[in-house]
């Protein structure tokens, strides 16, 4: 029990951490309700015992006089009707007070929800990029979408809990006062049954972890399936991953299952059993201990709505169990992304004026030996175009991880103009960045808003349409855009579903150029395209040279013939550097051998 109340005082704790101290005022509320019920139940007295003799009477307790003298200094001694006009009143402010309770906790859930949304969406925007690739995305979907209701559901548990406890407590007070062995014997009864009940909260508590801990894998399994929905259904394979997620679902089934019945087994035996208590605590009292039975009466009320509120403590108490698990992953999940949080530097960088320069780099992705990157040393000088090509697994897109600070090196250094990447603020030099990487990023709105990323209403300024309508037609995609019936309104619907491969990856360049970067990265970026749209793209990126620094990585090596240099790349190592024209000279280069195979492969 001691355990059980320990636990509550932890998760008191822990709602405090993300909503203050103000957690508090509903628990007062919740002990002005408790006084006011009581003291009207204790202004029954004068109505069953005769007031004259009250104050005289040997058997009446110093509560019992206390009543009399307040209800004789308030003039109402004479007055039945005043007295019970007094205890209408005093239950109408209860109902007040009680409203208050509500109200407060309502606003105290809407405010942990917004917190809770928002600190998870900002924290996960400033995670690093290994804990992202650690986890799924049903993962993230389900702690910001899903757990935090359920937490929200475990806040009003406990705050109902905290105020039924708060009831309990005042009232069997003034029970125990009223008839000292009547309410001693309603103490030991109150707490006997919340023991009785304390394993049951502990089973109910370990369904609510487990319950949390499944709806993560069911969101990844059906984030999946949504996400490879064309591919599943043209070939019919859904039903190769149906078996995973029916398999969840009747997990997480039978977790709700048993939850609702342990629910409905502490509502059913609540009411029986409070009364057989209250049967024999009276018996004791009037025929063992001879009690009076005016005062007897009060306590028996005072007793009940205590007995009944110590059964809503235990049922609230399980209630906070079934729904803290979404808090505590929650909790952790904070924990884990205070560790894994990007390290920024205290500079900013706002432009390219000399060179990017990678010193001795080595990157594992593990931390381990096996590094995918093998002591790289290259120099990128503003302005210039190059190029990196090799085998796949050959650490091109981890050199662009590295280049753009996703990814720390093990060993080595990352200088960009003559300041160590770790000294960078990583947003100023990202913000300078345009990126086209192999998987086309394309978002469920407009064609517009996907060019701009709703940096402006370009339905109201004419400037930003018109930097839009610029970058569409460097991205060779203007002429299709305007030969739709509504423009820039379409929407492309999710991950650009309603538009071709060619056309998305034109759209996800048509955003990177609006962006107007000082450098442009592009990662096999023309790879979707046709040989028209590809050579028209290709001619904006190289009309782009000078002004701009452009790093590639080259799916057709024929696409790369006017960049400054190109960096040839096997198993993470740099085995050759020159210019397009130096590294096919040389027939035996591993380059050369790269543009013959292509070469025997497009024929």
């Amino acid at each position: 029990m001691f355990k059980s109340l320990k636990d509550i005082l932890n998760y008191i704790k822990l709602f405090q951490t993300y909503l203050g101290k103000r957690i508090y005022l509903v628990f007062i509320f919740s002990l002005l309700v408790a006084l006011l019920e009581g003291f009207g139940i204790l202004m029954l007295l004068p109505l069953l015992e005769n007031l004259d003799s009250l104050g005289e009477s040997e058997e009446s307790n110093a509560l019992s006089i206390a009543i009399f003298n307040f209800v004789n200094y308030l003039g109402l001694s004479d007055s039945t009707l005043s007295i019970l006009i007094l205890i209408s009143v005093i239950f109408l402010f209860k109902g007040l007070f009680a409203f208050c309770a509500f109200a407060y906790n309502g606003m105290l859930m809407g405010r942990l929800l917004k917190g809770l949304k928002a600190q998870l969406f900002d924290s996960y925007s400033k995670m690093n990029f290994s804990y992202y690739t650690s986890k799924d995305s049903g993962h993230f979907t389900n702690l910001i979408n899903e757990q935090p209701i359920r937490a929200l559901n475990a806040l009003q548990q406990l705050t109902i809990f905290g105020g039924q406890l708060i009831n309990v407590i005042a009232l069997m007070s003034l029970a125990l006062i009223m008839a000292w062995e009547f309410g001693l014997m309603a103490v030991t009864a109150g707490m006997l049954m919340i023991y009785l009940f304390m394993a049951l909260n502990n089973y109910v508590r370990n369904l609510s972890r487990m319950t949390a801990n499944e709806n993560s894998n069911l969101n990844n399994w059906i984030i999946q399936t949504l996400q490879s929905y064309k591919y599943l259904s043209a070939t019919n394979q859904i039903k190769s991953l149906r078996k995973n997620v029916i398999h969840s679902i009747k997990k997480l089934t039978g977790f709700q299952v048993k939850t609702t019945i342990a629910a409905g087994f502490t509502q059913s035996v609540r009411e029986p059993i409070a009364v057989i208590f209250i049967m024999l605590i009276i018996y004791i009292q009037i025929y063992i201990f001879n009690g009076k039975i005016e005062p007897i009466f009060v306590a028996i009320i005072l007793f009940y709505r205590a007995l009944t509120a110590a059964l809503q403590v235990q049922s609230f108490f399980q209630g906070t169990y079934q729904y803290i698990g979404s808090m505590e992953l929650i909790n952790k999940e904070f924990k884990n992304l205070n560790l894994n949080r990007i390290e920024d530097g205290e500079n900013d960088i706002n432009e390219l004026k000399k060179m990017i320069t990678l010193q001795n780099i080595s990157f594992s992705y593990d931390s381990s030996d096996d590094y995918q990157l093998k002591d790289i040393s290259l120099n990128i000088p503003a302005l210039s175009s190059v190029a990196f090509v090799g085998e796949s697994g050959s650490g091109k897109s981890t050199i662009l991880d590295v280049i753009t600070l996703l990814n720390e090196p093990n060993l080595g250094n990352l200088i960009i103009d003559d300041l160590d990447s770790r000294s960078i603020k990583k947003e100023s030099w990202r913000q300078m960045i345009g990126y086209v990487s192999q998987e086309t990023i394309i978002f469920d709105a407009t064609i517009g808003d996907n060019i701009s990323m709703w940096s402006g209403d370009y339905k109201k300024n004419k400037e930003i349409e018109s930097k839009i309508k610029e970058a569409a037609e460097k991205a060779n995609i203007l002429d299709f855009i305007n030969n739709l019936p509504d423009g820039l309104d379409t929407n492309v619907g999710d991950r650009g579903v309603l538009l071709s491969g060619g056309q998305r990856q034109r759209l996800f360049i048509a955003r990177e150029l609006y962006k107007n970067p000082l450098v442009l990265i592009l990662d096999e970026a023309t790879s979707a395209l046709d040989t028209s749209s590809e050579r028209a793209i290709q001619q904006s990126i190289e009309s782009l040279k000078g002004y701009i620094t452009v790093i590639q990585v080259a799916h057709r090596l024929s696409t790369i013939k006017n960049v400054d240099l190109i960096y040839v790349l096997k198993n993470g190592k740099l085995i050759e550097k020159g210019t397009y024209k130096d590294l096919t000279k040389d027939q035996d280069s591993n380059f050369s051998k790269m543009i013959e195979l292509q070469s025997l492969s497009d024929s």
